[in-house]
């Protein structure tokens, strides 16, 4: 039986989980979490229950990389699933970098996500199928590293708000920081990439074409 814990900030995404693993006859469900502090909380209790980390990578608290990190960090032999509705390269190159074991799009097919959390669970490595071949080819290409990849993945993650025109109040709402905070990571992530102004971080942020 593959015990894991569901950690995702939507509730239809969590009950729809919940129905597909009732199907399954090796997967149970030992605790759901809407945000990163309470996931810390809930692993300090049931860790030794769980075999497997299903997380998706925007809740409220830490950032879906520093989770990563901490969970990485204070508990090694938990293998954990990013399941998101990111699929940017870059975004999905951090996750893994930070020590998940494996990568998934929230567009899957539901077969897709029970092979991918059977795999990770027994100790393997899974990368959604239509990400995989973009990643080979991301690496193959060139190692020159680019002005983003410079970035704190705060401030990679505030880049990525700021892009799609959210204001610095709605930004230290969603993540839970102080404007001050955010106004900071704005100021550092402009210098970092050479940039005046929002209106130049939103050409240089399309510019990258990380769907692709």
């Amino acid at each position: 039986m593959i015990r894991l814990i569901i950690a995702d900030d939507h509730p239809i995404i969590r009950t729809g989980l919940k129905h597909l693993f009732q199907l399954s006859v090796d997967i149970d469900i030992v605790a759901e979490t809407d945000n990163s502090q309470q996931l810390l909380d809930l692993l300090k209790d049931k860790v030794d229950e769980v075999d497997l980390l299903l997380l998706d990578l925007n809740m409220p608290g830490f950032s879906g990389i520093e989770s990563i990190t901490y969970v990485r960090k204070h508990y090694p032999d938990l293998p954990i699933l990013i399941l998101s509705m990111h699929n940017e390269l870059q975004i999905v190159t951090r996750a893994l970098k930070a020590g998940a074991s494996g990568y998934l799009t929230k567009d899957s097919e539901p077969e897709i996500l029970l092979s991918a959390i059977r795999k990770v669970a027994a100790g393997g490595r899974f990368i959604d199928p239509k990400l995989a071949e973009k990643l080979v080819f991301e690496f193959e290409g060139s190692h020159e590293k680019k002005p983003h990849e410079k970035l704190s993945e705060r401030e990679f993650e505030v880049m990525q708000l700021l892009a799609n025109g959210k204001s610095v109040n709605e930004i230290a709402n969603a993540l839970f920081i102080s404007n001050k905070t955010v106004s900071t990571h704005k100021t550092h992530l402009l210098k970092k990439l050479h940039l005046n102004n929002i209106t130049e971080l939103i050409r240089y942020f399309d510019a990258q074409d990380w769907h692709k």
